[in-house]
């Protein structure tokens, strides 16, 4: 097989919609079926539904140790976005390749692919492990049943990268998470009624006013980290929805808030600190009127941080395969933190393109990334290979 360009697997990897709410098993199954014409056997780690699907491969020696090479293959909606051309078509415009993920993050998994028949043609020292993910842009779900099984299994890789968006710069810390889902319920009334009500809306309302005292209190005691463009951990309300006519005295409100925490903050305590205002605070208030009004908070996502030190193996190896002689730490999450603190291998983030295109209409990847990463990869190889 004549070893393909990045850009023409790209092209392949972006014309399957793998928007987060649909299967990506299309995608996998094209993937699995390029691997086996290479003579690369992969294993499949399905979701609960059996509609999704982690994809696992490793070449060269099948012993401990080498390195992962992991993206996820989900992709955000472009529902709402105006787009110049097709999403799921990658066009080339003025050096740039546009598609829906071709930025985040189907040009590491292009660049990855592109190179195997490399890895193949290689006598390998060192395993070479590929893992493709499903659901990370919902919480970086999908890679817990992976690294669940990669546990079970008892294969330890040495190191990881996560080829998200960087510019090829080694990032080696970004915040945790966790994501939050209120839904307050109260007592329904005529608003010329409301104190015989429970408004719903407006508790959710306090509780939105907690959580940015909470975040004021993180931007002001810290902890810190000047090594994050937001230095400290923050708390932020994205959704709230409630209410039916103005003289109607809502009776539920849905809000969606979250925590982005420094790496070593207890994100739980935070969580915890928001329920118990809560149920100590506000049930008992709204509970005296209605007893059937309440509170339900469910935390629906979240991941870990990264923290891997600058002086750690992996990070200087990273920083040789990248040409690169600094580090840094990003804001925004990624599965490396569940590879580096669940699984216990040490873990650098770095990947060609840039998050600012991530989830925007016309999001792109510039050809001079792709080119990048195709070289970052090679150095791989060389360290992979056999006399490295």
């Amino acid at each position: 097989m004549q070893a393909p360009k990045s850009t023409e697997l790209l092209e392949r990897l972006v014309a399957f919609d793998t928007t987060s709410r649909l299967s990506n098993l299309s995608l996998i199954a094209f993937v699995e079926d390029y691997l086996a014409g290479l003579g690369v056997t992969s294993h499949r780690v399905m979701d609960e539904t059996g509609e999704k699907a982690n994809l696992w491969a490793t070449i060269g020696p099948s012993e401990n140790g080498g390195i992962i090479l992991s993206g996820h293959t989900d992709v955000v909606p472009v529902d709402g976005q105006t787009w110049s051309s097709d999403p799921f078509q990658l066009s080339l415009r003025d050096g740039r390749l546009y598609g829906r993920g071709s930025c985040d993050m189907k040009g590491f998994l292009a660049s990855v692919l592109a190179a195997v028949p490399e890895m193949v043609a290689r006598p390998m020292a060192r395993p070479i492990h590929i893992a493709f993910s499903y659901d990370e842009e919902v919480g970086c779900l999908g890679v817990k049943r992976l690294i669940s099984w990669l546990s079970d299994e008892g294969i330890a890789p040495a190191y990881c990268i996560v080829g998200e968006p960087t510019l090829m710069e080694v990032v080696i810390g970004h915040k945790g998470k966790r994501s939050i889902r209120v839904t307050v319920r109260g007592r329904s009334c005529h608003s010329s009624l409301s104190p015989f009500g429970v408004n719903a809306v407006d508790y959710a309302a306090l509780l939105a006013v907690r959580l940015r005292e909470i975040g004021q209190r993180l931007a002001t005691e810290g902890p810190f980290d000047a090594a994050y463009d937001v230095p400290h951990s923050t708390a932020h309300t994205g959704i709230l929805s409630g209410g039916t006519a103005l003289n109607i005295v809502p009776d539920l409100c849905r809000m969606d808030c979250e925590f982005r925490v420094l790496p070593g903050e207890d994100a739980d305590a935070l969580v915890d600190e928001f329920v118990a205002y809560a149920r100590d605070v506000l049930e008992p208030e709204m509970k005296a009127i209605a007893p059937e009004a309440g509170i339900e908070i469910d935390v629906f996502a979240g991941f870990p941080g990264l923290d891997t030190p600058t002086d750690a193996e992996v990070t200087t190896l990273v920083r040789r395969f990248a040409g690169s002689n600094g580090d840094g730490k990003v804001a925004f999450g990624t599965e490396a933190g569940r590879f580096s603190n669940t699984l216990g291998v040490p873990t650098i983030v770095c990947g060609p393109g840039s998050i600012e295109e991530a989830h925007k209409p016309d999001e792109f990847i510039a050809l001079d990334q792709l080119a990048r990463c195709d070289a970052f990869l090679g150095r791989v190889i060389d360290w992979a290979s056999a006399g490295r």
